[in-house]
């Protein structure tokens, strides 16, 4: 099943044509797509050390190259920074083979993602956490600032998102309770300054080894934002304990946590009914993050 109404169909087949018309130095290694919860690429590994990632919805390809370029540049970046591994960029495909837009190849990171070693009640998981998130925070903005209209900017900016997603959800959450925590979620004032961010903290985004923090995927996000938004991954990727243990070790407030909290419900909001049918995983992602943050307001 398609998760995207207008999604491209990438296979195997077209990723290896790709490869031996524009990159004929990797001809003849094995293409194996990924079984992924990811809903923006589809992924295929190269070899043993490279990925490729397609994007699944259609857009003008200049523009789509232009985002590619700006992923490239941030996801290098924040290989620099990091503590923890990252991909970084190897290089950019062109439309060919049936695929209408560019396309991007990494290098591939080993390990497992957390959708499926879930290290939701380790402490130690959580401190490395802290320790990544701090890392990017303490990066140099280099005076620049949010822009778009993605997580990161003015809750309120997303009253309409909110209520497409209240309205889509009646039969599948309780909505009117939702509701009225997105009233008080909405009504959070920003204080602090932009900080770098990775954007996008979700169990799919982060491998775990032994219990621990292995490395950060879908690293193109990277940019100045909230300083409250990396830490939806409090939310999506931990149990009470562990979920104090990284509060304590960023110092948040109280204003900076629940922001964390309005940020990371916005995004379980949307997932849930979007995805219910196309990307369980990801749907079923979205329904835990609004079960704990609803236990954190009793």
């Amino acid at each position: 099943m398609t998760m995207h109404d207008d999604q491209v169909d990438v296979t195997a087949d077209i990723v290896a044509t790709l490869i031996r018309d524009q990159f004929p130095q990797w001809t003849g290694r094995a293409v194996r797509p990924l079984r992924s919860t990811g809903t923006v690429n589809a992924i295929f590994r190269i070899g043993d050390d490279l990925s490729a990632r397609f994007p699944l919805r259609p857009t003008d390809a200049a523009e789509a190259l232009a985002v590619l370029e700006q992923e490239a540049r941030a996801s290098a970046e924040l290989a620099q920074v990091s503590l923890f591994p990252a991909p970084e960029p190897v290089a950019l495909g062109k439309p060919g083979a049936g695929y209408p837009m560019p396309w991007s190849v990494q290098t591939w990171l080993p390990g497992t993602i957390a959708s499926d070693a879930d290290p939701s009640g380790s402490e130690a998981f959580a401190e490395d956490l802290a320790v990544f998130i701090s890392a990017l925070r303490d990066a140099e903005t280099r005076g620049r600032l949010f822009s778009g209209d993605q997580r990161g900017g003015v809750l309120t900016d997303h009253d309409e998102w909110m209520a497409k997603c209240f309205a889509e959800s009646t039969g599948l959450l309780d909505v009117p309770r939702l509701r009225r925590l997105w009233s008080h979620f909405r009504e959070l004032p920003r204080t602090g300054a932009d900080v770098m961010s990775h954007g996008d903290l979700i169990p799919g985004n982060v491998l775990v080894a032994g219990g621990r923090l292995g490395g950060v995927l879908d690293t193109g996000g990277f940019g100045p934002a909230d300083p409250a938004l990396d830490l939806v991954g409090a939310w999506h990727l931990l149990q009470p304990g562990p979920r104090e243990v990284l509060r304590r070790a960023l110092g948040c407030d109280d204003l900076e946590w629940e922001r964390g909290k309005a940020w990371a419900f916005e995004q379980a909001m949307g997932v849930v009914w979007y995805y219910v049918e196309s990307n369980p995983t990801m749907s079923a992602m979205g329904r835990r993050t609004l079960d704990r943050i609803l236990a954190s307001m009793e």
